[in-house]
């Protein structure tokens, strides 16, 4: 039965292909678009090169998680990488409008289920491969699988960019028709230039460094473009941080991961000077991939000197089943001692009322989402508008 389940959900996905050449030809075919795909990184990589490619006079369209942009008008996200009729016909409005380029974030999830097939890439850049969508992919290699589609699909005339320091970086560009070209800081790289950027972290310097690879390969002039990445600011939800009146930095952050949650938290832990605490605010979503839940809160504990496990989407599941799953990441001795508050509100709330001067504060797992959902309904809700309102 469920093969059955599985093949129809294939056939549709085929049909809403079709569906999509047939109303919209192939706008692909006039547009340079470049996929961004990785567990980490995508949404950064994909802002900051539209961004470049904007400055450099392109009128120029982005597909991310955040927002859809049309040259400079924004359109609403509700997925990381749209469906085949949705993303063509995006694809479409952006070649009426002049558009050249298209920076687009593509998942794990639209690989598996063809919601690109027949877009004709430029060039791929795979950012990183870490612990996630276990839910739906069941297994590691699975996952893997899902990302190699895509370069596998890239044509001869197209570029693909790897993290060559990360594990699966070199596995990435195995058998594959597309030119290969690399990027990092530990291993031998295509690229490996050390820029001047205002973000902070070794994640952001991976980030930077694919953006001046992937604009290197497109052939953007190389001294402007690093002139450009002086001034790039981060991400809405993306390390984005503000500063209290006592000098208490709050940060808000997408990490959702293992990966990411314990890049953050290092960084943090760099950017002290002395006895400042780290107090986290997070939680592990509903209905999503349970294996990570203990493995998240292990790495928050490990890394922070106060946490406090709220809501992140719990969707249709109870949070107090998301808490005990939580709880099997922590020593039995410090449980009595973690505040574990439902109402995200209230945890960040507590989160400030704890902090001291010179402290950091670290709202992990939302980012630029703009709500909750809970029981299946989404209500308003905003990390930073919180975090500006209660950090005083």
């Amino acid at each position: 039965m469920k093969k059955l389940i599985k093949n129809l959900k294939i056939k549709r996905r085929a049909i809403a292909t079709l569906a999509a050449m047939h109303f919209y030809g192939n706008p692909s075919s006039k547009l340079k678009i470049v996929g961004v795909t990785g567990t980490n990184g995508k949404t950064t990589t994909a802002t900051l090169l539209y961004k470049i490619a904007t400055e450099l006079g392109y009128k120029t369209g982005l597909i991310s998680t955040v927002e859809n942009i049309i040259g400079t008008e924004k359109r609403h996200s509700t997925h990381t990488t749209p469906g085949p009729i949705p993303l063509n016909k995006l694809l479409s409005e952006m070649v009426d409008k002049g558009c050249e380029y298209v920076f687009m974030e593509v998942s794990s999830h639209a690989m598996d289920q063809k919601r690109v097939a027949g877009v004709n890439f430029v060039g791929g850049i795979f950012t990183n491969l870490t612990h996630d969508h276990l839910d739906y992919h069941k297994s590691f290699e699975n996952y893997f699988g899902a990302k190699k589609k895509f370069f596998k699909a890239l044509s001869l005339n197209a570029f693909a960019l790897s993290n060559i320091d990360d594990e699966y970086g070199k596995r990435i560009l195995e058998k594959i028709r597309a030119k290969k070209y690399s990027y990092g800081f530990k291993n031998k790289a295509d690229f490996n230039e050390r820029l001047d950027s205002k973000l902070i972290g070794e994640f952001n310097a991976y980030n930077i460094l694919a953006i001046y690879g992937a604009a290197v390969l497109l052939g953007f002039d190389k001294e402007k473009v690093k002139e450009i990445i002086k001034n790039l600011e981060s991400v809405a939800g993306r390390f984005e941080s503000i500063k209290s009146i006592n000098n208490t930095t709050g940060i808000v952050d997408f990490a959702h991961t293992p990966d990411a949650l314990e890049n953050v938290l290092k960084t943090i832990q760099k950017m002290k000077n002395g006895n400042q605490k780290i107090i986290t605010v997070f939680g592990c979503g509903g209905d999503r991939d349970i294996s990570k839940r203990q493995i998240m809160t292990k790495i928050v504990y490990e890394n922070s000197d106060i946490i406090i496990p709220t809501a992140d989407n719990s969707r249709n599941e109870k949070i107090e089943d998301i808490f005990l799953d939580m709880k099997k990441g922590l020593p039995d001795k410090v449980l009595k001692e973690v505040l574990f508050i439902a109402d995200r509100g209230e945890a960040i709330k507590k989160a400030c009322s704890l902090a001291l001067a010179g402290d950091y504060i670290l709202l992990a797992g939302k980012g630029h989402e703009k709500y909750q959902e809970i029981l299946g309904v989404k209500v308003p809700f905003n990390d930073m508008e919180e975090l500006k309102k209660n950090l005083i």
